[in-house]
C-alpha cells in the first residue's frame, strides 16, 4: 500500500511540475513570432527609406 501511494504521489508531483513548463512553450513561440514580425517591419521600413 505504501509503495502504491508513493508512486501515485510522485506521478502527481511530476505532472504538476511539468504543466508550467509545457504551457511556457506556447508563450515562447508567440514571443518569437512577435519579435520576427517586428524585425520584418523594421527591415521593410528601412528598405522603403533607403536612398
Amino acid at each position: 500500500m505504501y509503495k502504491k501511494t508513493t508512486i501515485l504521489t510522485l506521478s502527481l508531483l511530476t505532472l504538476l511540475s511539468a504543466a508550467p513548463l509545457l504551457s511556457a512553450c506556447h508563450t515562447t513561440a508567440g514571443a518569437g513570432e512577435d519579435i520576427s514580425k517586428t524585425g520584418q517591419a523594421i527591415e521593410k521600413s528601412a528598405d522603403k527609406h533607403a536612398p
